[in-house]
């Protein structure tokens, strides 16, 4: 420790100096390793902020809710596994199409949800919608369990093999096909909602629906597509998670819902690129936890972020205070 204080006490600056200009085994090994974590963070991440803009695309327009998200999530990743039967197995081509087919079985199915459970109750009270919303996720369950009664093995979709970086830093395909895949579909989600008649429809419903319905947009059909499209979001997420966690149930989504809705309060629910960044950061913080001595409160974190979040800024890292009138 000589060397390290001045003479008033105080920590000189070359103290970063001496901490890492060691090349001993023991520091390269931590540095691999905190590395290793972030990558691992990044892709857990990804995958809940596939979910988190779900929930965040949906509130922006209906400024409520929608539980039943976790549950299209679940519906996502069991659809993988019934159409996984019919294309090769560690196929790029065949990988592809179970999603894609996979995500438009759960963009179908969002929109029949927002059409038979939340149209109906639009003009009503916000607690109505949120006990519907609980109730379609306890149906979507329930339903499941009824014929599955055990965890079922997730199939490999896509070719696997892994990439050692320079430090010995170990990157799976999994690994890359989840950055690339959100990184595609953020992209894409950006370019609708910026740049075509529907985002900008979309934009508009969630500033005033009233003046929106009064130019000529129809609110019914954009309100139907968000929830299309947020549920395309999220069974892109069910099949990435399954494909890293292969075991999928009905209870599946349930905890990841809860972390992903975490997420998008984290960034700033209503802002796309908030679910996003908060996805990430959550996903960040659990690896490290869970890989520190204290991961047994790997789970309890996300909700400690939820209150501190809540408490001291309300809006979000990316959100915008807004004054509501009583």
């Amino acid at each position: 420790m000589d060397g390290i204080y001045d003479s008033q006490g105080g920590i000189r600056s070359n103290f970063h100096i001496i901490l890492f200009s060691s090349n001993s085994p023991a520091n390269l090994c931590r540095v691999t390793e905190f590395f290793q974590q972030i990558i691992n963070g990044l892709s857990l991440g990804a995958i809940y902020a596939l979910i988190a803009l779900g929930y965040t695309m949906v509130y922006g327009v209906l400024r409520f809710i929608n539980f039943a998200h976790s549950d299209i999530f679940m519906v996502g990743a069991f659809s993988g596994y019934f159409f996984s039967r019919f294309f090769p197995s560690e196929s790029i081509f065949g990988g592809i199409s179970v999603v894609f087919l996979s995500m438009l079985v759960c963009a179908f199915l969002g929109m029949l949800i927002e059409r038979v459970a939340y149209r109906p109750l639009r003009g009503s009270s916000k607690l109505n919608v949120l006990i519907t919303a609980i109730g379609v996720s306890m149906f979507l369950e329930y339903s499941f369990q009824v014929k599955l009664t055990k965890p079922l093995s997730f199939p490999v979709l896509f070719p696997t093999m892994s990439f050692t970086l320079p430090g010995g830093i170990i990157l799976s395909s999994t690994q890359v096909l989840v950055f690339v895949m959100t990184l595609l579909l953020l992209i894409a989600l950006q370019y609708i909602v910026l740049y075509t008649k529907m985002g900008t429809a979309m934009r508009a419903v969630s500033f005033n629906p009233m003046a929106a319905s009064l130019v000529g947009i129809n609110n019914d059909a954009v309100i139907s597509f968000t929830f299309g499209l947020g549920s395309a979001l999220a069974a892109a997420g069910g099949i990435l998670y399954s494909l890293n966690y292969p075991s999928i149930e009905p209870l599946m989504g349930v905890l990841p819902g809860l972390k992903a809705f975490v997420a998008a309060v984290l960034g700033g629910i209503g802002n796309i690129p908030g679910a996003a960044l908060g996805g990430l950061l959550l996903g960040v913080i659990e690896t490290f936890v869970n890989g520190s001595r204290y991961s047994t409160y790997t789970d309890a974190i996300a909700f400690t972020l939820l209150i501190i979040i809540l408490i001291f800024r309300p809006s979000g890292l990316l959100g915008k205070v807004t004054v509501e009138k009583v």
